[in-house]
């Protein structure tokens, strides 16, 4: 929950039961171990921030790099033979005035980039998206002209119409992020635990079961019909 929200956390582990919710900002669970003992543990995410690569050196490419790092983005300003998106970028964007625009585009579209926008009027754009060796599907994700349509006629305005779509895109996508568990109850010793990679655990017929430790995921795999209603 930290990290997929970016906001910190105070976790509490505290002996026998937990009595009553906890208080905004802090998740409270109960430590099942015979030695007792209370644990505060607080978290602060520190994400890096999201890459944004924009292709070009025009002054709409320049505008962007001026206003995305303020907005909490990696901007690189690159030239188009230069552009190496990467799967973890957040967006790309081809402002070059006709240079290098279709390696990048196509490379962008091909790994999944979220945001791929090219600036460009709508006959030219339409040129540069028909040449591109890309599915139907990934062309069709091309914002050209990206931006949101707010009237803007300088590279500032171009450039905040762009920035304002991606931003709207990234949240939209958030709200529809399924929700992810971020604890699981050890079928074997009661105790709640991490439900993260570094956490013990074992799928069973598609279900994840999480432990405290190596040898409470041995003793469930030795008889899980024994733990099932637990899990």
């Amino acid at each position: 929950m930290t990290l997929s929200t970016d906001q910190p956390l105070l976790r509490r582990i505290v002996p026998g039961e937990v009595a009553g919710p906890s208080e905004e900002g802090a998740v409270t669970v109960a430590n099942p171990c015979l030695s007792g003992g209370s644990v505060e543990i607080f978290l602060e995410p520190r994400v890096p921030a999201p890459r944004m690569l924009v292709v070009g050196d025009s002054p709409i490419a320049e505008a962007l790099v001026d206003l995305g790092r303020p907005l909490g983005f990696d901007v690189q300003l690159v030239a188009g033979e230069q552009a190496r998106p990467a799967p973890g970028d957040a967006a790309l964007v081809v402002a070059s005035h006709g240079r290098g625009e279709e390696p990048a585009l196509t490379a962008a579209l091909r790994l999944g980039v979220p945001y791929v926008g090219l600036i460009a009027s709508r006959i030219r754009g339409a040129g540069v998206l028909a040449a591109l060796d890309v599915t139907d599907e990934q062309r069709s994700r091309v914002h050209s002209p990206a931006g949101l349509d707010i009237g803007g006629r300088t590279a500032a305005e171009i450039a905040l119409s762009v920035l304002a779509q991606m931003v709207a895109e990234r949240r939209a996508a958030e709200r529809h992020v399924p929700a992810v568990p971020t604890s699981g109850v050890d079928p074997v010793c009661g105790m709640t635990v991490a439900a993260v990679d570094s956490s013990p655990h074992v799928t069973v017929d598609g279900t994840i079961t999480w432990f405290c430790c190596e040898g409470c995921r041995t003793a469930f795999l030795a008889d899980p019909a024994r733990y099932a209603a637990a899990s």
